[in-house]
């Protein structure tokens, strides 16, 4: 079985603030940056937006592979670092997986990068 990386609820105070607030720690900031590097790659980036804007809410893998010049394997390689950082979620179905974002990880995420509202003067 796959080894997600854990990635807390943000909006939690007790997981870790947004950017803009206390300084993280050092667990925190080394478990972020492992979700940050499985986006940090523009297949990864454009296969996780191929599976969250899927019609239905999710993509079959046979889709998934004839947009890119790469082999199956390497595809697949790249849908596994996705699946461990938890930011996709797949559902074997016959001789093919279907895969579909996790909403909850990618909201946590976004909301790393919640700034203050400034106050009135």
């Amino acid at each position: 079985m796959a080894k997600f990386l854990r990635l807390d609820d943000v909006s939690d105070t007790a997981c870790c603030a947004p950017l803009s607030g206390p300084t993280l720690s050092e667990d925190e900031a080394a478990e972020l940056a492992g979700v940050f590097k499985a986006l940090s790659d523009p297949v990864r980036l454009r296969l996780l937006n191929m599976i969250a804007s899927a019609d239905g809410g999710e993509a079959c893998v046979c889709d998934l592979t004839d947009p890119f010049a790469l082999t199956a394997p390497t595809i697949s390689h790249h849908l596994k670092v996705l699946r461990q950082a938890g930011l996709i979620d797949g559902e074997r179905r016959g001789t093919w997986v279907y895969y579909r974002a996790v909403p909850e990880r990618l909201t946590r995420l976004s909301g790393l990068f919640t700034l203050p509202t400034p106050t009135a003067p």
